[in-house]
């Protein structure tokens, strides 16, 4: 490892700093053709070889206005709140509020459906011994246990992490649209922050009615009116929704012999969003600027540098690039995504706080044994902690990462991400960054490649299968 060719945290933290500022950067927003603008000027001032744009047509969705007001007896007021993406525009209607019953879901027929959704509140090491799950919470996951806890300091003994997501996961709406209900009103209960600014479902795909997140104290309020009489609102959301052209950013270096390591994470964001995923740009962006003053014959492979699209349009812009790049998915000898440096917040007295700990750190691994040693041996090279490397299919049929898609197309990989549970809400600030993250992570990315010296692509996929 060349140690003066690595970017300094200053460095690294300035690029998210200067990305953060442009704004909201969802998919095919001005923020968002400007960090491709950005990955494009970086990729070509670090000497990197077929910089370019490849193009992903996606759905874009912007809210231009919502507003909910409630009605019961005597009382009336406004209550904020935040469309779900992709969701119906409503012009005002008034409906009847009835809380969505499971046992009886035809009771919210033609009505506004009331839908109280925490978050998912679990073990943190739930990826490695799923054992814990009933007891935490009844989820939509079939999990699945074995993986490595690197956790030196016991810092997950009886420890809680809250998920960004509901147990629904993306399919919050789908049993009130079952239902037959008019519209939905989301309460995120005990959300940290109390905040209704919440971007999920992110799959990019429209539903047929309207829908809202509102505040867990504004819910709160609410139900106690459900409970003691008949409760009515006037909904109106506004939005714009058409289909557009993104793209995917990419930039190669030659090295040792022709197979390929890609390095990669996604250029869009729920808001301007520092950790999700300015933090991941940027991690990016320190690989290629480090690997560019590398003699190509110390490369271990080529490299691939690869900026996704439409992350929060279902993933839209992996999905592309392994459908357009059929024929060199057998020459990847290991796919590397990074995504998500995060501080760990809890609420205290009614305000977020730093717990001075990076959020819990997963290292999804495909199942080779070399693989999973050159992992754990990089990250205990630099001190990375409060890590666990799991399994790809850990939470279902592939990891829940922007380069989740390489797995099912039989990629070896290594993803690393964060799930703070603040991922997919405007809360997500420069504050959220966990700045000694950013050097160690960009350390143990190199030794990791560095490992594959000498390895090809299927000799890393016989070390899977067998």
């Amino acid at each position: 490892m060349h140690d003066d060719h690595i970017p300094t945290t200053d460095v690294i933290h300035g690029w998210i700093e200067e990305i953060f500022s442009w704004g909201i950067r969802r998919p095919g927003y001005e923020a968002d053709l400007r960090a491709e603008d950005h990955a494009i000027e970086q990729f070509q001032a670090f000497g990197l070889e077929r910089v370019r744009r490849e193009p992903v047509e996606l759905r874009y969705w912007e809210p231009l206005s919502s507003s909910l007001t409630i009605h019961a007896a005597a009382t009336r007021f406004e209550v904020p709140c935040f469309p779900l993406p992709h969701s119906a525009p409503t012009e005002p209607v008034e409906l009847e509020l009835a809380q969505l019953d499971p046992d009886a879901p035809g009771s919210a027929r033609g009505k506004a459906a009331f839908v109280v959704t925490p978050l998912m509140a679990l073990p943190p090491t739930l990826a490695v011994d799923a054992s814990g799950a009933a007891d935490a919470m009844d989820i939509a996951l079939e999990l699945r246990s074995g993986g490595i806890v690197l956790d030196p300091r016991k810092t997950f003994d009886g420890a809680t992490q809250t998920l960004p997501f509901s147990p629904a996961i993306m399919e919050v709406m789908e049993p009130s649209i079952t239902a037959g209900a008019s519209a939905f009103i989301g309460m995120l209960e005990g959300y940290p922050g109390d905040s209704y600014r919440y971007y999920v479902p992110y799959d990019g795909i429209s539903r047929p009615i309207p829908g809202v997140w509102i505040r867990g104290s504004d819910g709160a309020r609410i139900q106690a009116l459900l409970a003691e009489g008949p409760v009515s609102i006037r909904l109106e959301v506004r939005s714009k929704s058409e289909t557009i052209t993104s793209h995917n950013i990419i930039g190669e270096l030659p090295g040792a012999d022709e197979e390929v390591v890609v390095i990669g994470s996604h250029h869009d964001g729920p808001w301007a969003s520092a950790v999700e995923d300015a933090s991941g740009i940027s991690l990016v962006l320190a690989q290629a600027r480090y690997w560019s003053k590398v003699p190509a014959a110390e490369r271990p492979h080529g490299l691939l540098f690869l900026l996704n699209a439409g992350h929060m349009a279902g993933g839209a812009g992996c999905q592309a690039f392994i459908r357009d790049h059929a024929d060199l998915l057998e020459h990847i000898v290991l796919e590397i995504h990074l995504e998500h440096a995060a501080n760990e917040f809890r609420e205290c007295n009614g305000k977020l706080e730093p717990t001075g700990e990076p959020e819990p750190r997963w290292f999804f691994t495909s199942q080779n044994p070399e693989l999973k040693r050159s992992v754990v041996s990089a990250l205990q090279a630099e001190g990375i902690d409060r890590a666990l490397v799991i399994a790809p299919d850990a939470f279902g049929e592939q990891p829940t990462t922007d380069g989740g898609a390489f797995h099912p197309a039989g990629v070896p990989l290594v993803n690393y991400l964060t799930a703070p549970f603040y991922l997919f809400d405007a809360m997500d600030t420069l504050d959220k960054i966990h700045r000694e993250s950013l050097v160690p992570i960009t350390r143990a990315t190199i030794r990791m490649i560095e490992a594959t010296e000498g390895i090809s692509a299927a000799r890393m996929v016989k070390g899977i299968r067998s």
